[in-house]
């Protein structure tokens, strides 16, 4: 079998932080950066832009 390689970029989603629903995906390089993301994305449940917190993936 093929072995994965262990990579310090992690899959994470973005989690609306007024609805609490996680409507985003992206990729985070560990090693850059520790601390969590915060975006302003929209919201297609609020129809509005909010503040998306990064979460992870279940």
């Amino acid at each position: 079998m093929a072995e994965k390689k262990k990579t310090s970029v992690e899959k994470i989603a973005l989690q609306c932080t007024v609805c609490g629903r996680k409507n985003y995906t992206t990729e985070k390089n560990r090693k850059n950066s520790q601390e969590k993301f915060v975006f302003n994305k929209y919201c297609p449940f609020d129809r509005k832009h909010t503040p998306h917190k990064e979460a992870k993936i279940k």
